[in-house]
């Protein structure tokens, strides 16, 4: 028993060790996010009621192979910006939407990158959920430079996605207040695409607490669209970026 404590107690301070030298290194390296371009954040919006545009995304000059996602300014509607189309999705009623090919709005907060080329990992068939599959994309991208956008594609079993749509005047310093009148549409056997970003030292900016992902499902058909809360994959492949 000893030695298990001891071993515990080893592992834990390696951890924090090696915790503190990434942290430090990732200060000394800012070319880390060079390819990755992050406006406002999360926590701004949530805590601090900054909903106002944070920018346009008409301009974004580099188009070619635009990757990006965040809220819609104000918190009405989900953005997304796949290999150089934007889409934004808004609140019809609690059971339609709307998703609309327009360059003309703007996000309370968002990350994007340009990505020409991307190389197919293969996704395990045993990983069938978000917490899974952030799991093996940390693994996988160890020696990446991080943050990263990512994109998958495929079929999913289920999946839950939700649209933000807060009223009108809304004043907002929680994300309780922030989440008011948004919105889960509920999705099965579809065709899809997801894009997704992936950081560990992006909490709250472009990722919530408790992750580090922040993804947003479109389908095929480009009907429906919103961010990805839950999902059971079925047949998906994985990209990553090619630097």
């Amino acid at each position: 028993m000893n030695s298990i404590i001891k071993y515990t107690a080893l592992a834990t301070c390696v951890f924090m060790f090696q915790s503190c030298f990434d942290s430090k290194q990732s200060q000394q390296n800012p070319e880390t996010y060079d390819d990755v371009q992050i406006v406002g954040a999360m926590r701004d919006a949530m805590f601090k009621g900054e909903l106002t545009s944070k920018i346009d995304l008409d301009t974004i000059s580099n188009k070619n192979g635009l990757y990006g996602l965040g809220p819609q300014s104000q918190m009405t509607g989900e953005l997304l910006v796949m290999d150089g189309k934007s889409y934004v999705s808004q609140v019809v009623t609690d059971s339609t939407m709307r998703v609309l090919e327009t360059y003309e709005t703007g996000a309370t907060f968002f990350v994007y990158a340009n990505v020409e080329e991307w190389k197919e990992v293969n996704l395990p068939s045993e990983i069938k959920n978000v917490k899974e599959l952030e799991f093996f994309i940390d693994s996988v991208s160890q020696n990446q430079k991080r943050p990263f956008a990512f994109k998958l594609s495929g079929k999913v079993e289920s999946a839950t996605i939700h649209i933000q749509n807060l009223p009108p005047g809304s004043k907002v310093s929680s994300p309780a207040e922030a989440h008011v009148g948004q919105v889960k549409y509920g999705l099965g056997n579809e065709d899809v695409d997801i894009l997704g970003f992936f950081s560990t030292e992006h909490k709250t900016v472009f990722t919530h607490h408790d992750s580090f992902m922040h993804l947003h499902l479109i389908t095929k058909d480009r009907s429906k669209m919103g961010h990805l809360d839950k999902v059971r994959f079925q047949d998906m492949t994985l990209y990553l970026p090619v630097k």
